[in-house]
């Protein structure tokens, strides 16, 4: 058998590349249609399938992708009920799928490092994982390139998108689609916890940075690449946890763009203090 091609360090630089493009191309979605606390939610959901996928011997990303899938079902049919609210139905998600994890592990202990289902291990990635997220990155470009200006319009005015004859329902699935199986194929590098980080942290960035929807295409991709690139390189340095690495950096990125267009919309020296120049707002407006 001959040697592989990628040593395990290069294999885990590849799923990090990988992984950041992914997260930031569909972080740019959840940051438009305000599913960030839905996508948290989501993160937890994938770590009890990931738990009963281990104790049975089978797929962990297949047992995380099938939790996901069963409790987004709940939480629509939550969400559906009008005294509770798509919030309501989040919060069930996370607490309930995060509770599972918890005892399916207290009953069933297991033989590997459950740790590594919650903030990653991305230097102990296969292949087959390298291969499913550039699948899920492939299945994300298509949506975007295809269905990007339904999602952009059903994200900015539903009403609208309504009255226009079409139906709110079909690029919400195909978000909600998109979101989970990018929850379920970064689990290797920042695992069920800190994957929000990595989707919501670059592309809520790119926001504060740009104006236009189709930059930040560009820039939040680009944020999280450089993200686990960075955190990778500091945790091989420094002798740190990669996923939590990987997700400080990707933080300390949002607080460097908040800085950078917090400093943009001060007045200028000399100008009105009543009035503020807003010819770099500090919130984006899609196009």
């Amino acid at each position: 058998m001959g040697a592989p091609l990628l040593d395990f360090f290069q294999l885990a630089m590849l799923e990090t590349i990988l992984a950041g493009a992914l997260a930031g191309i569909v972080g740019v979605l959840v940051v438009l249609r305000e599913r960030a606390f839905f996508t948290m939610s989501l993160t937890h959901a994938t770590f009890p399938g990931a738990v009963a996928a281990a104790i049975v011997g089978g797929s962990i990303p297949l047992g995380a992708a099938v939790a996901a899938i069963a409790l987004i079902g709940v939480a629509v049919g939550i969400g559906r009920i009008r005294s509770q609210g798509p919030a309501v139905a989040s919060g069930v998600m996370l607490t309930a799928g995060f509770a599972l994890g918890a005892f399916l592990q207290s009953v069933a202990p297991l033989a590997i490092d459950v740790e590594s289902f919650l903030v990653g291990q991305v230097l102990a990635v296969t292949p087959a994982d390298a291969w499913l997220t550039g699948a899920v990155l492939a299945a994300a470009l298509t949506a975007w390139a295809v269905f990007g200006r339904h999602l952009l319009f059903s994200s900015v005015d539903e009403a609208g998108y309504r009255q226009a004859g079409m139906r709110p329902w079909l690029p919400e699935v195909l978000s909600l689609a998109v979101i989970a199986g990018t929850v379920v194929a970064i689990m290797p590098v920042v695992g069920a916890i800190l994957g929000v980080a990595l989707i919501v942290a670059p592309a809520a960035a790119a926001r504060l940075l740009v104006t236009d929807w189709r930059w930040m295409l560009v820039i939040a991709p680009a944020i999280g690449i450089g993200s686990g690139v960075l955190g990778l390189l500091a945790s091989r340095a420094l002798d740190l946890a990669a996923g939590g690495a990987i997700a400080l950096v990707a933080a300390v990125a949002y607080g460097a763009a908040w800085v950078v267009s917090t400093r943009r919309t001060r007045p200028r020296r000399g100008a009105d203090p009543g009035r503020v120049d807003r010819s770099h707002p500090r919130e984006a407006r899609t196009s």
